[in-house]
């Protein structure tokens, strides 16, 4: 049988001012009815150009060529608008990243859905509304009916991302195009929609998964093809490719990994040297005269409803406390208070010894250098009428003379993995992942005593956070420089933290050394936040290795 997707000698270019510039450069691959074929690799690789081509979406400004571009036995190389409109829904349908911005905010979730069993006459009108309830039921959203009626900013993070599935797979597509459907995504909510890929291809749908997180592809995909400057520097087998990886590239990419075996080591490719050892070594007992942010006794609830209740956590100097949980377990909302951005109805906060979270702004301002927030959403906290350089120099010591504030700023910029060319820009014209490293730049500026890290490498592709996670780490050894970090990528926190909190419903259900609590946790819901990880197979990391 034909594969149902055949590409040959792509090359897809953009017209840019500075000129012209080669994204995608002559790949070509197949992916079988039902199959699933996953494209790793760095932001900038030309995976996200590759996926969204075969659906007429590369974008203004592309040029495209192929020697042959087929989707279910058609040439889709000349097709025009009209003809696009056809293939995507019916023949192939797009899971993308960010639902929020996916999905219409203006129309309910049914509505989104419904679109597409009418744009293909599907089913009539009046079986729309019973249609669109069995496909929210199919993709395991709760109360399909009610949710039908919602709006897309009233579903979280992951019912949104399952709603948009739902649909793209409205129009029975026999391609399903899935680009990076899990990032951002709690453990098990990740979980979830993992499961539903699976089912998808049980039903006998193709996969094309872009994905950076290898341990997600090593659970569904058949084949991997890894893509660097928009070339496939290999592809083969999953299990063989993570395995016994024969392109250097491809083993930088599983090296630079975090898990329990990376611990205490650098991921990133660059010197001084990949693995050397850079982390101090883990102190779970603190000294009181060695802490430098005590939380005690923290409530906080919003009505009727109580999203944090009685929290309490120290964080020593140089030490970093890994935050963990599911979305709305409170983790958030814990960082907030800690920040003073929100004031708790009981508890209370004090940083380097002094009270922070019962005193007035004006009081905490001149303290506010030595605390910073990295947020998960960089972009909102950002002045939109601000460059690069801005945003980051107007962090700096104000002992820092004026002209020297350029250099400061380029060699933070460097730092966090990024050139002195995006000073002038402003941050909407940045990736996400640009902008979470400049966000990073900005808080590493003054020097701080305690970063809150709220999901800070959530955006970023496998290589660039180990750069941002090698950073952090010379950062507490360096200057002793402590950290709240809070993530949902438990390999991320076994790596980076000494001790470690599990937050459920808004309570603190477990904590201890790192090592301990996940190696042998002793709550339930501990134990199924891990039992819910997926797993990296790869040459030297057992299957069964925890995070």
């Amino acid at each position: 049988m034909a594969p149902l997707v055949t590409v040959e000698d792509l090359h897809v270019d953009f017209d840019t001012p500075t000129g012209r510039v080669a994204a995608v450069r002559g790949i070509s691959f197949t992916v079988d009815r039902g199959e699933c074929v996953a494209v790793v690799g760095e932001s900038g690789s030309g995976k996200s150009v590759t996926a969204r081509t075969l659906v007429g979406l590369a974008g203004p400004g592309a040029r495209i060529r192929a020697a042959r571009l087929d989707l279910a036995g058609e040439d889709v190389r000349t097709h025009r608008a009209r003809d696009w409109r056809r293939v995507r829904g019916r023949l192939a349908g797009l899971v993308l990243q960010d639902a929020l911005v996916s999905l219409d905010p203006l129309r309910t979730v049914g509505a989104e859905v419904g679109e597409v069993l009418t744009t293909h006459g599907i089913v009539g009108r009046r079986e729309r509304a019973g249609r669109v309830a069995h496909l929210l039921d199919l993709v395991h959203l709760p109360e399909p009916e009610r949710r039908a009626r919602q709006y897309p900013h009233q579903l979280s993070g992951g019912l949104r991302q399952r709603a948009l599935i739902a649909s793209a797979i409205a129009g029975e597509p026999a391609l399903l195009i899935a680009d990076e459907p899990t990032t951002a995504l709690d453990v098990t909510v990740q979980a979830q929609i993992l499961r539903l890929l699976a089912e998808r291809r049980a039903a006998g749908v193709s996969l094309l998964l872009i994905s950076h997180d290898l341990a997600v592809v090593a659970q569904v995909a058949d084949r991997v093809l890894v893509m660097r400057d928009g070339r496939v520097v290999e592809n083969g087998p999953t299990d063989r490719l993570l395995r016994a990886p024969e392109h250097p590239y491809t083993r930088q990419l599983l090296a630079a990994v975090p898990s329990a075996s990376s611990r205490g080591r650098r991921l990133a490719a660059t010197p001084p040297v990949a693995g050397a050892r850079v982390a101090l070594p883990a102190r779970v007992e603190v000294r009181p005269a060695d802490r430098v942010l005590d939380a005690r006794g923290l409530t906080k609830r919003y009505g009727e409803h109580t999203v944090v209740r009685d929290v309490t956590f120290s964080v020593g100097r140089g030490e970093t406390l890994g935050l963990v949980g599911e979305s709305g377990s409170g983790k958030s909302t814990v960082a907030r208070i800690v920040a003073g951005l929100l004031d708790p109805e009981a508890g209370t906060v004090s940083f380097e010894g002094t009270p922070w979270s019962a005193v007035r702004e004006r009081t905490r301002r001149p303290m506010r250098r030595r605390l910073q927030l990295i947020s998960q959403d960089p972009l909102s906290s950002f002045d939109p009428r601000y460059t690069v350089g801005q945003v980051i120099g107007e962090n700096l010591d104000p002992d820092v003379d004026r002209r020297d504030r350029r250099p400061h700023v380029v060699d933070l910029l460097r730092r966090v993995g990024l050139g002195p060319d995006l000073l002038d820009r402003h941050p909407r014209q940045l990736s996400g992942g640009q902008r979470q490293r400049v966000a990073i730049a900005r808080a590493i500026a003054p020097r701080p005593s305690l970063i809150i890290c709220d999901e800070p490498v959530s955006a970023l592709d496998v290589s660039v956070q180990a750069q941002v996670l090698d950073l952090l780490a010379e950062l507490r050894a360096a200057d002793g420089t402590a950290l709240l970090f809070i993530s949902h990528d438990l390999g991320v926190v076994h790596h980076l933290s000494d001790r470690v909190l599990v937050m459920h419903d808004g309570t603190v259900v477990e904590q201890g050394p790192v090592g301990d609590v996940f190696t042998h946790p002793r709550h339930d819901y501990t134990r199924s936040l891990l039992d819910a990880l997926p797993t990296l197979v790869a040459a030297g990391r057992p299957q069964e290795e925890r995070p």
